[in-house]
């Protein structure tokens, strides 16, 4: 809309070219062109960008405004304007459209440039599968196996992503799974014939689970199971290569297979829906001083410390979806000024009428502030925070809020029974807990609280869904010290539960998206 006009004796000629930036870098690379609209300030392009859309990285999106190409007579006009936008901004934005200025032309008002998205309906379909095994390899000294699923897409760089994982079938070499549901798109991305990985393991109590053998499918293939069983070999490479005899490590069955529509995540942002995200950080005494390069809390004047880190990580790609950009943010496991008693959940702004910063600037900023005001201490204990913003989360359960509560730590867990009563409590609200563990230690309990493999319980009661979703952040620290290729890696895995996890909170409650207005 109101463009530059640089042409002589006519309106200018726009194009639009798409950049995309590659994840985890500063390069970007062209991703298309609309066509050539000729003798316009105001052109309304026909040609669409079909763009994959993952929730849990930064996608930064870059519009190019060059002028159309005339005759050699008059050669290229000048530039006419760009904008930069994250593809999660356009789709977190009221009804999927995003107006932005464009810039790029000293002293000039450049016009704006509109942009709209929606989802394509292959997006939409979700599976329901059952898999049963037989014969599968003893693993345990004691006893027989106990197999667990691990499904992983492939994605187009020749890499595997995580997708799913089964329950455990203890003590058994002929385990039938429960039935599960899988979006397509988390499955496959929509395109049928790319390969599906799976895994066999033999679950471990201390995380160190025992590979039994893998195969490989495509949804293409899995669908031909709602005509007929197809049986899959289980086969571990290693021992194919040392036996001669070796024939396969047991055999996978798909029992059943079924495919229906569903509402999406995309949907519900459509809709209305805005996510609220909280911090929460870890002040406890076991980081170390602040003031010392060994503590997890210090930042060099060239480098953010792990706790900054993570949370730019998370904080950058949810305020997408969040329109007022404001973010309770506390600490937990202090002495606090001005009497120095012990709390688990002070603002970190300083004002227990209004926790809230603006922006994820604003939450490091009086991250940083409360590092030279409070005193480190303990315990640690998670209890309080999360009941906190659980009270919040129950007060709106129409399906309008959703919360993400991200709690960093460096893991030495002191209420682990409050806890875990208070996460089995907070199942049954619009919320999730990312909690991701900075430094050395061993994260046992993190992991358990994640319950990924074996559902949460406290005194009797399961969780009513997974809500917790573990990281530790060291997994994510990329070797070069390339600090935005870290950032992005731990996004990638501790985000990409939030869409399914808000699905099915809405699904549980029959919640359906607001229509959004044509």
């Amino acid at each position: 809309r109101n463009l530059l006009d640089m042409d002589t004796f006519s309106k200018s000629d726009p194009v639009v070219v798409l950049f995309v930036q590659v994840s985890g870098s500063s390069e970007w690379k062209e991703f298309g062109r609309t066509e050539v609209i000729d003798n316009t300030l105001n052109p309304d392009f026909v040609r669409k960008f079909v763009l994959d859309y993952y929730f849990e990285e930064k996608q930064n999106l870059r519009f190019d405004v060059p002028p159309g190409f005339h005759s050699a007579l008059f050669g290229p006009q000048d530039f006419l304007g760009q904008a930069f936008v994250a593809l999660g901004e356009v789709i977190g934005s009221q009804r999927g459209r995003l107006e932005r200025p464009l810039t790029g032309v000293p002293g000039k008002r450049c016009g704006t440039i509109l942009l709209l998205a929606e989802e394509l309906s292959n997006c939409r379909d979700i599976v329901t599968m059952q898999l049963c095994a037989n014969k599968l390899d003893k693993k345990d000294f004691f006893g027989k196996s106990d197999p667990f699923l691990v499904f992983y897409r492939s994605n187009e760089d020749g890499t595997f992503t995580i997708c799913h994982k089964t329950e455990v079938v203890k003590n058994t070499l002929n385990p039938v799974w429960q039935p599960f549901t899988i979006p397509v798109r988390a499955l496959c991305n929509g395109d049928y014939d790319r390969t599906v990985k799976i895994d066999v393991y033999d679950w471990d109590r201390d995380g160190s689970h025992d590979f039994i053998g893998e195969f490989a499918t495509s949804y293409r293939e899995l669908s031909r199971a709602q005509s007929q069983f197809t049986v899959y070999e289980v086969l571990n490479p290693r021992k194919k290569c040392k036996k001669k005899k070796y024939v396969n490590s047991g055999t996978v069955t798909l029992l059943s297979f079924s495919v229906e529509s569903e509402f999406t995540f995309v949907d519900y942002i459509r809709g209305g829906t805005q996510l609220n995200f909280t911090v929460a950080i870890d002040f406890t005494a076991s980081n170390g001083l602040p003031s010392q390069p060994t503590s997890l809390h210090y930042a060099s004047p060239y480098q953010l410390s792990a706790y900054a880190l993570a949370l730019k990580a998370v904080g950058e790609i949810i305020q997408d979806y969040d329109s007022d950009k404001l973010f309770p943010a506390y600490g937990f496991g202090a002495k606090v000024p001005p009497d120095g008693k012990i709390s688990h959940q002070f603002p970190l702004n300083n004002n227990m009428e209004n926790p809230s910063c603006v922006g994820i600037e604003g939450v490091l900023e009086s991250y940083l502030q409360s590092l030279r005001t409070v005193q480190l201490y303990g315990p640690t204990n998670f209890a309080p925070v999360i009941n906190q913003v659980a009270g919040t989360a129950a007060q709106v359960t129409d399906g309008s809020q959703y919360h993400v509560l991200l709690i960093i730590t460096d893991g030495v867990i002191s209420d682990m029974l409050q806890t875990k009563e208070a996460i089995v409590t907070a199942s049954s609200l619009p919320m999730s807990i990312i909690i991701v563990g900075v430094g050395p230690a061993e994260f046992e309990a993190m992991e358990e609280l994640d319950g990924d493999e074996v559902r949460l319980s406290s005194r009797g009661r399961y969780a009513e869904r997974d809500i917790v979703q573990f990281v530790p952040f060291r997994d994510y620290v990329d070797d070069s010290g390339n600090q935005v290729l870290s950032m992005a890696r731990l996004a990638k895995d501790v985000l990409a539960e939030i869409p399914e996890q808000l699905l099915s909170y809405m699904k549980t409650r029959d919640i359906k998206p607001l229509r959004a207005d044509p």
